[in-house]
């Protein structure tokens, strides 16, 4: 539940603003790709011909608690309804078959690989020298600095640690005290291309992180907490969990990894390019229609 009254009942106001919007696309024509709560607005014909979409479902970012969890059950039995259910992971698509949902398709978040390959091809040292971290500074880059992403534990486990420089990114919406950086896509892309390794270790359930999965492309070896969709990226690139007892430890021997285990990480994340991601929507759509 949050305590913040900007943001208290927002998904409930959310819904009645929707309302009459909703109704009125009861007629129109084609497939719906949703991803919001507002297929509880729906009618069963609508839902029919939905396919909808779920990165991940979190009892943290819930804003109008306790109302908010049995909307979401009410959509979860609803989901069997629809045409076709879409998620990130495969720890999502089992969170949907337990609730029921027996006919879920996988389909990953994909990179543009040519963005990709590009902040790998740039200079690191004037990447580091851009962003101000001597040749003898081990980064660590831990993620957005937001609610349950992490930073703020990993944060307090560097505290002190010498030649250690903890790297966030985002809105800082927690105030964390780190070297922060809310730049535009391509300096952000640099600045992972500057870090040495990256530590992950969010208390919220993702779906599959773009951030962790991003510094493993950009050739950083990581520590992964397993959570949520976080596990299923961890094994598929063969990342460690981190121990935050031990981190400054774990940070320096991940910085040595071998080159061969970044190598086989960027390739197991790189078949997940813009052309597949086309193509399974593609054949996705086509049979929803």
């Amino acid at each position: 539940m949050r305590s913040n009254r900007v943001r208290r009942w927002r998904k409930l106001r959310h819904l009645a603003r929707l309302a009459p919007t909703v109704r009125a696309l009861d007629a129109a024509p084609g497939v719906f790709v949703w991803d919001d709560l507002s297929l509880l607005l729906f009618t069963p014909r609508m839902r029919a011909r939905t396919v909808f979409v779920l990165h991940h479902y979190e009892p943290l970012q819930h804003d109008s608690a306790p109302v908010e969890a049995l909307l979401w059950e009410r959509l979860f039995g609803m989901l069997p309804q629809c045409a076709a259910v879409v998620c990130v992971a495969p720890y999502w698509a089992d969170f949907l078959r337990a609730r029921g949902v027996r006919d879920v398709r996988v389909i990953h978040n994909a990179f543009d690989m040519t963005e990709i390959d590009r902040a790998r091809g740039a200079d690191r040292a004037a990447c580091r020298a851009e962003f101000g971290l001597p040749p003898d500074t081990l980064a660590v880059y831990g993620g957005k600095a937001v609610h349950w992403k992490g930073a703020d534990e990993v944060a307090g486990a560097l505290v002190g640690v010498p030649g250690v420089r903890l790297i966030t990114s985002g809105s800082n919406t927690i105030g964390l005290d780190s070297a922060h950086y809310d730049v535009e896509r391509a300096r952000y892309l640099r600045l992972l291309r500057a870090c040495d390794v990256g530590v992950f270790a969010p208390r919220m359930r993702e779906g599959w992180s773009r951030c962790a999965a991003e510094a493993l492309l950009l050739g950083l070896p990581c520590l992964i907490r397993p959570v949520a969709g976080l596990g299923d990226l961890a094994t598929l690139t063969g990342q460690p969990a981190p121990d935050l007892g031990g981190l400054a430890a774990q940070v320096r021997e991940r910085a040595d990894a071998p080159e061969g285990e970044a190598k086989a990480a960027y390739e197991a994340l790189a078949r997940f390019d813009r052309p597949y991601f086309a193509a399974a929507w593609a054949d996705l759509l086509a049979k929803a229609a």
